[in-house]
């Protein structure tokens, strides 16, 4: 039975890995093995049988089938360099990449680990922690066909109710990812605009959200929800959603991609404007939907609302 290792627990990596961990206790399957730069951040997993490793080649040495989830390009060629670097036979190993990272990134990785015989697949994700952790991702995976195979059956109604396959080039899958980071960002802004637009006229944020959720589906539903409970700006010291600057970086790929392309993405270049801005005013700590503080700031109301955490960086 082939070992699976999981690197990165962040709040979508720990919920993946917590459903993959309990599918192959279901199965009798071997524990999995995870790894974190903060170790603790994985006692949920221990608890449910995984098994830490704190080495991540060690972790490699293990396993046949590595899964990692990390929060930009530096931190995924960090990792596959240490195993590159480790002396050890990377033959016939399969390591799955479910972040965002640019095209040039797979594209380099997915050659440096050809000339170890390893495979490399791209499986970028679509949803938020909440649908992460009901197991009802949207991946979408390209890589060598044997390994898409291979790997399938560990993401088809165990992380994911969605598996988008991209093809044979892995980097079809994270261009794919960029792309729909183009619609999320715009549509988190389009939903911030349309519920300042419903509190300063009168309206209400309360009908608006359910038109929202309604007329435009759960997913811009759920960004609504994001703005009236607060989530936007969660308190200091917690772990929003998913990050600002995370956000932050995604838009740049894809505006860098589209300035290579001559494609022009106005819509992008102002929600971006707004992340930056509201990353400017209240820090770190805040969710991608943050830039619903900035609008309403535009509008003459506080950055905060009476959900949202009201100050400090």
């Amino acid at each position: 039975m082939t070992r699976i290792g999981w690197y990165g627990l962040g709040s979508m990596g720990l919920a993946m890995a917590t459903n993959l961990q309990r599918h192959l206790a279901t199965k009798n399957a071997l524990n999995l093995v995870y790894s974190n730069r903060t170790m603790a951040r994985g006692d949920p997993l221990k608890s449910l049988g995984a098994t830490p490793e704190s080495d991540f080649q060690k972790l490699v040495a293990q396993c046949g089938i590595i899964f990692t989830m990390v929060s930009n390009d530096s931190v995924l060629q960090h990792l596959v360099s240490s195993a590159l670097s480790s002396g050890q036979s990377l033959r016939d190993k399969i390591f799955v990449d479910c972040s965002t990272v640019h095209p040039e990134t797979v594209g380099l990785t997915v050659a440096k680990l050809k000339e170890k015989q390893a495979s490399f697949l791209a499986a970028p994700v679509f949803g938020g922690n909440p649908i992460a952790v009901d197991g009802k991702l949207v991946f979408a995976i390209a890589g060598p066909q044997k390994a898409s195979q291979v790997v399938k059956p560990l993401i088809q109604d165990v992380m994911g109710r969605k598996v988008i396959d991209c093809g044979e080039d892995a980097t079809k899958s994270s261009l794919l990812k960029i792309a729909g980071n183009i619609v999320t960002v715009n549509m988190m802004e389009a939903v911030g605009e349309a519920q300042v637009f419903a509190e300063q006229t009168g309206l209400g944020t309360g009908p608006m959200e359910e038109l929202i959720g309604e007329a435009f589906g759960p997913v811009a539903g759920g960004y609504s929800k994001r703005l009236t409970t607060g989530v936007y700006a969660p308190p200091l010291g917690s772990r929003p959603g998913f990050g600002v600057s995370l956000a932050i970086k995604d838009a740049n790929h894809a505006m860098a991609m589209a300035k290579d392309h001559k494609v022009e993405l106005p819509g992008l270049e102002v929600a971006q404007e707004n992340m930056v801005a509201a990353r400017e005013y209240a820090g770190e700590c805040l969710d991608s939907s943050s830039m619903y503080g900035v609008l309403r700031q535009m509008a003459g109301l506080e950055f905060w609302n009476e959900k949202s955490r009201k100050g400090g960086s």
